[in-house]
C-alpha cells in the first residue's frame, strides 16, 4: 500500500499541433512513471508550460501563461519554443525551476524529477501503447518529422526547433497501428513541412506489415491508407513529388484534403517572404489535381499585410483567390516575430490597413465557400462526429474538415449518434462555412425539424489544453 500521496503535475499546452505532441509525449512518459496529471494548480506538484514563440501575440500569451503558473507557488518547468530564449526567461522569471528547447523530452523529465522526485513505491497504471493523448479518442495528430530546412523571412522555427529531422517510417507506422488499435478513427499527419518527410534520411526504406515502404509523403500515405481510417495530411508543400499522393486521394486511400501553407499569392510578397513556391505553377498543380481526384479541398492559410505589400499586391492575391477557389481559408494580418528577418524590411503596412485587408480578404473567401458548399446541397456523405450537443443535435466533420480550423457538419436529429461514429448524412443546407444535414439511417431520423443556427469559424492561432 503506497503510504504517500501520488505526485502531480499540471500542464499548460500552447501552440501548434506539432506542440501539441511534444505535451502528449512528456504526459505518457509521466503516466508511465507513476505521476499523475493534475487539471489545477493548486492541484499541481510542479508544472510545466509547453510554449509558443511563432508570433508576437503568441509569446505573449506564452509569458502570460508562465506568469500565472510561477504565481501558483509551485515549480515551474518551461519547454517548447520560448525555451531557446533562456537569458530572457530567467531575467524575467528569475525563479525558474527549468528551462528547456522544443522537443526535449528528456530535459524535460529530468526537471521534474529535480523538482518533483518520482516514488518509487508508486502503483503505476499500464500506459496505452498510443500513450497519453490530449486530443478526443477518435482522432490524433500524427508526427512524422521535427524541424524545417526553410528560411522564410517571417519564420524562426529553425531557429527554434532546428532542421528537418524525419523519423523513420517504421517508427510513424508502429505509432499510427498502436493508435488505430486503441480507437482512434482519424489521422491527422503533421510536420513542419509534410512533403520534404524522409529528405534528410536519403528516403531510407524500411519493413511493416511484410512489406518495405520508402521513408517519404507517398509510401508514407500508401501505408497508412492500409489501416483504414481517416488520414487528413496538413503542412503540405505543393512540391511536384506530391502529384504523386492525388490518385491515392482518388482511391480512398487517404483524404482527398490537402492543407497547404502558401501565405500569398503576389511574387513581389512572396520574394520577401523567401517562399519555396510559385503561384502560377501552384495554380496550374490544382487544376491537375482537381482533375485527378474532382472531390478534393484545399485549404490554406494567408497573411496579408506583409511589410511592402501594396494595394496591387493584395489586389492581386484577391485575384488569385477568385481563380483557385480555394475550399477553406485562413488569414491573418502580419505580425512581427522577434528574430525574423522581416521585422528589419521597409515599409511595414499600418495596423488599420492590414486589418481591413484581412476583412475585405475573408468576405471573399467566404463568399467562394458558400457557393461551393451550396453545390452540396442534397448530397450524401459520410461524416464524423465530435460532440452531441445536449438539444439532441451532432456536431460532426466530413472528410473535407479538419478540427478546430475548418467548418462542421450539424447533423439533426444526432440523439442517437456517438462521438466518433462514421455516418451516413444527407446534406439539407449550407452557409458559408457548415453544413446542416439528416441521417440517411431511417432509424436515426425523426420528424425534428431542421433549425440549427450555423457556427462562425475562428481560425486558432494558440490554444490551451
Amino acid at each position: 500500500m503506497n503510504a504517500t500521496p501520488t505526485k502531480k503535475i499540471g500542464m499548460v499546452s500552447l501552440g501548434c499541433p506539432k506542440a501539441l505532441v511534444d505535451s502528449e509525449r512528456i504526459l505518457t512518459r509521466l503516466r508511465a512513471e507513476g505521476y499523475e496529471t493534475s487539471p489545477t494548480y493548486a492541484g499541481s506538484d510542479a508544472i510545466v508550460v509547453n510554449t509558443c514563440a511563432f508570433i508576437d501575440s503568441a509569446r505573449e500569451e506564452s509569458l502570460d501563461a508562465i506568469a500565472e503558473a510561477q504565481a501558483s507557488g509551485r515549480p515551474v518547468i518551461v519547454t517548447g519554443c520560448m525555451g531557446s530564449e533562456e537569458a530572457m526567461l530567467r531575467e524575467r522569471f528569475p525563479s525558474l525551476a527549468a528551462i528547456t528547447g522544443a522537443h526535449r523530452y528528456d530535459a524535460v523529465m529530468d526537471a521534474i524529477h529535480d523538482s518533483v522526485p518520482p516514488d518509487p513505491f508508486a502503483e503505476i497504471a499500464p500506459v496505452s501503447p498510443a500513450g497519453v493523448r490530449l486530443t478526443p479518442r477518435h482522432y490524433a495528430y500524427l508526427k512524422i518529422s521535427e524541424g524545417c530546412d526553410h528560411r522564410c523571412s517571417f519564420c524562426i522555427i529553425p531557429s527554434l526547433r532546428g532542421d528537418l529531422a524525419s523519423r523513420p517510417i517504421t517508427e510513424v507506422m508502429a505509432e499510427a497501428e498502436a493508435l488505430v488499435a486503441n480507437g482512434v478513427k482519424e489521422l491527422l499527419v503533421v510536420a513542419q513541412d509534410t512533403s520534404a518527410y524522409g529528405l534528410d534520411l536519403k528516403y531510407a526504406p524500411g519493413e511493416w506489415r511484410g512489406q518495405t515502404y520508402k521513408t517519404n509523403l507517398e509510401d508514407l500515405c500508401r501505408a497508412l491508407g492500409e489501416l483504414g481510417v481517416w488520414v487528413r495530411l496538413h503542412y503540405v508543400y505543393p512540391y511536384p513529388h506530391v502529384d504523386a499522393v492525388i490518385p491515392l486521394m482518388a482511391e480512398g486511400k487517404v483524404l482527398p484534403y490537402l492543407d497547404i501553407p502558401l501565405q500569398h499569392a503576389a511574387p513581389n510578397v512572396l520574394k520577401a517572404m523567401k517562399r519555396p513556391a510559385n503561384n502560377a505553377k501552384t495554380l496550374e498543380r490544382i487544376r491537375a489535381w482537381r482533375a485527378v481526384a474532382p472531390d478534393i479541398v484545399v485549404r490554406s492559410t494567408f497573411v496579408v499585410g506583409f511589410p511592402g505589400e501594396t494595394e496591387e499586391d493584395f489586389q492581386y492575391l484577391l485575384d488569385w483567390l477568385e481563380e483557385a477557389q480555394l475550399d477553406r481559408v485562413g488569414c491573418f494580418a502580419y505580425e512581427n516575430v522577434q528574430g525574423a528577418r522581416a521585422q528589419a524590411l521597409p515599409d511595414h503596412v499600418p495596423e488599420e490597413i492590414k486589418q481591413a485587408r484581412r476583412e475585405r480578404f475573408m468576405a471573399a473567401a467566404a463568399r467562394i465557400s458558400r457557393a461551393k458548399l451550396k453545390q452540396k446541397v442534397g448530397r450524401t456523405m459520410e461524416v464524423l462526429v465530435d460532440e452531441i450537443r445536449h438539444d439532441g443535435v451532432a456536431v460532426a466533420r466530413s472528410k473535407g474538415d479538419a478540427p478546430e480550423i475548418d467548418g462542421k457538419v450539424f447533423v439533426r436529429p444526432g440523439g442517437a449518434l456517438k462521438v466518433g461514429d462514421l455516418v451516413k448524412v444527407k446534406v439539407e443546407r449550407a452557409d458559408a462555412f457548415d453544413l446542416l444535414a439528416t441521417p440517411t439511417d431511417f432509424r436515426l431520423r425523426k420528424a425534428t425539424p431542421l433549425n440549427v443556427a450555423p457556427s462562425r469559424r475562428m481560425h486558432r492561432v494558440i490554444s490551451r489544453v
